[in-house]
């Protein structure tokens, strides 16, 4: 939405829907009732008072998350409309921070980049796999549902199944049943899967 300026005639807001969605992440294990102990010492020292203790909720987790981008809305505004190289370079970029993505939790750095990522370039904007990435944990080793994918998979948009156009990145050595993941999906590392999906983009736009 956005709000019109104090010289501007027309008073009413304008609305434009969001070309890129980003669902809730949703952690994949149960919370175990993890707790951290903290003070506030650096204050109290500050004020000369006595350092309350106080406890937060910990939740260590695998976590998955979809992001749909629809590609005819970008750069798209009423009558604005961007150039295609501009186009295909923002997405580019998006591609690349969710590639590397971190953020800071109360003082620490957090790695947020993906160990598993499934998707691809579809004719239809839509989030296939939301709500179909499932997770077995046991004793500290992880096992994905690739049943559920494989169902999801069998899709039609129009005569072809999106498993066409569906490629898998996984990060070695974390997940228990990759040799299983590898043998049903069109499996690559993360970096080569990026770069197909920013390769399509460019493409895309090209025309």
């Amino acid at each position: 939405m956005k709000t019109p300026s104090k010289t501007q005639e027309d008073r009413s807001s304008k609305k434009r829907s969001a070309p890129v969605r980003l669902s809730n992440a949703i952690s994949l294990e149960e919370y175990k009732s993890d707790i951290e102990f903290l003070n506030n010492k650096g204050l109290a020292d500050r004020i000369n008072e006595y350092a309350n203790l106080a406890n937060i909720e910990q939740h260590l987790s695998f976590y998955t998350y979809t992001i749909t981008i629809d590609l005819e809305k970008i750069g798209v505004d009423e009558e604005i409309e961007l150039d295609n190289k501009i186009k295909a370079k923002r997405v580019k970029e998006l591609l690349e921070i969710v590639k590397v993505l971190n953020r800071d939790i109360r003082g620490r750095e957090e790695n947020l980049s993906p160990i598993f990522i499934i998707g691809g370039l579809y004719k239809l904007n839509s989030p296939f796999f939301l709500g179909r990435i499932k997770l077995y944990g046991k004793d500290g080793e992880f096992s994905l549902d690739t049943d559920m994918l494989k169902d999801t998979m069998t899709l039609k948009l129009g005569e072809n199944t999106i498993e066409e156009d569906t490629r898998v990145g996984i990060v070695k050595n974390i997940l228990k049943n990759e040799k299983e993941i590898e043998e049903n999906f069109n499996t690559t590392n993360i970096q080569d899967f990026f770069e197909d999906l920013e390769n399509k983009v460019e493409q895309y736009y090209k025309g």
